[in-house]
């Protein structure tokens, strides 16, 4: 989840002394760096529970590449969206076709200048924050669906009393049954059969 606290990026690199100053770089920016050496170990940390949401990948590395990686991570079957940036010294056309065809969001050319990576990060979080708030109306409609399926079902109510049975097998009157799935709400009043029943005194004479 994207939030307003340090956020996570994960910097895969395999030349020490670059992975040293992209590290020194981000966490003088505000970043909390997870820095690793080569793919493998990228992607081990990318599947852990607290994965990065960004991703800075040099692309050519021992074993798995910045490519291989990002193929991986879009082949994932649901999470939350990683945002991947990869680091290289090509600038080719063919290049740049085959990364974005692997995944990566974005590209950085080596040598690395700080406020370029700066700014492609920021847009990284701007795209994360949008995924997270769209999954989160998903999430609400998903609800809200949910809702609308249950008033449309066979709905068990009580012969005598007349509360209704929910899904979590709680009786409730069918006046809070309602409001809780549907966003209506009630007012009281007496219709006319139980106005000249119940109070027949009231009755103009």
């Amino acid at each position: 989840m994207v939030t307003a606290a340090r956020l996570k990026v994960l910097v895969a690199e395999d030349e020490a002394v670059s992975r040293l100053l992209l590290t020194s770089t981000l966490t003088r920016f505000g970043y909390d760096v997870v820095a690793v050496e080569d793919g493998a170990r990228a992607w081990e940390v990318l599947q852990g529970p607290q994965a990065p949401a960004l991703a800075v990948l040099d692309w050519s590395m021992p074993g798995l590449d910045g490519p291989d990686i990002c193929e991986r991570i879009r082949a994932r079957k649901g999470g939350s969206y990683t945002y991947v940036l990869l680091v290289t010294a090509r600038s080719s056309k063919s290049d740049l076709v085959a990364g974005l065809s692997a995944g990566a969001d974005d590209f950085i050319s080596k040598p690395v200048d700080p406020d370029e990576i700066r700014a492609r990060l920021r847009v990284g979080e701007r795209v994360l924050r949008l995924e997270q708030s769209l999954a989160e109306q998903i999430h609400k409609l998903q609800e809200e669906k949910a809702h609308v399926q249950e008033l449309q079902g066979m709905i068990p109510i009580c012969m005598h009393c007349k509360r209704i049975r929910g899904q979590e097998q709680i009786w409730e009157r069918v006046e809070t049954y309602i409001e809780q799935r549907s966003g209506a709400k009630f007012s009281h009043a007496l219709c006319q059969d139980c106005l000249e029943k119940h109070y027949p005194e009231d009755e103009p004479g």
